[in-house]
Order: structure tokens, then C-alpha cells, then sequence
């Protein structure tokens, strides 16, 4: 049986290159996420098959970001596809506007805290105020919740920083940067492994080029899967 508490990222080309990969990983894998980059290349129709046809939970991963209103709408109109998260910035007045788009709707607001890919050094190019980027995103995940975020999205590393805030009881923690022992990081810079992010309170993990780049994708999939169920 799979665990939904890997999500195993569609960064690939287009539709049919993740269809794919959703068919080699085949009963392993119930859970999905759909990002940016795949947005022209059939990534909402590649959504609504993987949901409807084969049953799997699905991620779009959008980081959206706008006026309040034009976030609002947005939502709105992605909620019709009866996604399970959908990522928006964790500003406050855009949580808010996300959360108004979905009314009525099952979909999560899963609110980005500091992009894993990022360090002092980047905040600081984007004049971000001072402070160790653990405090800021804890800081930023408090605001979320307060605004009505169902969830968080934060690097392994601050997981179980959030996870002790009394605003993150019942609410969902998801993590990119997760990387198994001895796998390449990439673009990541805030990383742990899949039993290091359980243990710190992560809900859902979100693993792509370990899994997509390896010779047997479904066997390293399993490999993880079997890490998190060891944690």
C-alpha cells in the first residue's frame, strides 16, 4: 500500500513525460505535485488525470503571489479541479485571499515560508531584513497560520521549529529538501533525509530528482518509503 506522506515531484518536461513516471512508479506512489515549470507544458490537464483516472492525490505546486484579489480569483478558478494543496506566498493579506478563493472547496493553502533553495546571502540580495532564516521562517510560518494557512511549506530543518508553535496544532507541515543519505543535493541548500524530516514533525515530503533521475525510479521511491516508515 502507498504512503501519501511522499509526494514525488512531476518536474519534467511535460505531461506525457510525467504520465510516465506516474506509470513506472505505478501503486507505489499515491501522491503527486504538479509545479510551475510543467504550467505549459499540460501540467493542469495532467492533474486532472492522474486525480480522476487513477485516483492519486495531487500538489500544484504554484507559489502564487499577487494583489489580493487577482489571488483570490485565481484560487478560485484552480479549486474547480478538486486539488488536494495548492502553494501560495506566505504574506498574510495572500493567505487571506487564497483562503477566499477556496471556500467551500477541499483544497489546502499551503503558505511558502523561505524557498529551500535560498540562504543569508540570497535574503540579503532580496532585502530581506536581518536574521537567521530559521527565525524568519518560524516567524513568517506564525503569520500564515494566523491568517488561515492549512499548512506550511519549510525546509526539513526549521520542521520542528514550526511544529512547536502553538498555531501549528492540527495544521500541515511540507517539506522540499529532502534528500536520501548520499543523494546529490542540487539546488537545495536546507536539506535532511527522509527519517531526520519525520522525526521533526513533517507531514509530507516532497521528493523529485532522487526519484526521477534514478535507473530504477520506483525502486528509490521505495527506498524512501521504506525510510519513512522506519522513522
Amino acid at each position: 500500500m502507498s504512503d501519501d506522506r511522499l509526494i514525488v515531484a512531476l518536474d519534467v518536461p511535460n505531461a506525457l513525460a510525467g504520465l510516465n513516471l506516474a506509470e513506472q512508479l505505478g501503486d507505489a506512489v499515491s501522491f503527486y505535485k504538479i509545479g510551475l515549470g510543467m504550467l505549459t507544458g499540460g501540467g493542469l490537464a495532467l492533474a486532472n488525470e492522474l486525480k480522476e483516472e487513477h485516483g492519486k492525490r495531487i500538489f500544484l505546486d504554484m507559489k502564487l503571489f499577487d494583489i489580493g484579489a487577482t489571488v483570490e480569483n485565481a484560487v478560485r478558478g484552480l479549486a474547480q479541479y478538486d486539488l488536494d494543496f495548492l502553494t501560495v506566498h506566505g504574506d498574510p493579506y495572500v493567505v487571506k485571499a487564497a483562503k477566499e478563493g477556496a471556500s467551500g472547496k477541499d483544497m489546502k493553502i499551503l503558505a511558502v515560508t523561505i524557498l529551500t533553495s535560498l540562504d543569508r546571502a540570497d535574503l540579503d540580495g532580496a532585502l530581506i531584513k536581518p536574521g537567521e532564516i530559521r527565525d524568519l521562517v518560524q516567524e513568517r510560518a506564525g503569520n500564515a497560520f494566523a491568517a488561515g494557512a492549512d499548512g506550511i511549506i519549510a525546509s526539513p530543518q526549521e520542521a520542528a521549529l514550526i511544529r512547536a508553535l502553538p498555531e501549528a496544532q492540527g495544521k500541515l507541515i511540507v517539506t522540499p529538501g529532502v534528500r536520501p543519505a548520499g543523494a546529490a543535493l542540487g539546488d537545495q541548500k536546507r536539506v535532511a533525509t527522509p527519517a531526520q524530516a519525520i522525526k521533526d514533525g513533517v507531514d509530507h515530503m516532497v521528493v523529485g530528482r532522487p526519484i526521477w533521475q534514478a535507473d530504477d525510479p520506483r525502486a528509490a521511491a521505495e527506498a524512501i518509503l521504506a525510510e519513512i516508515r522506519g522513522a
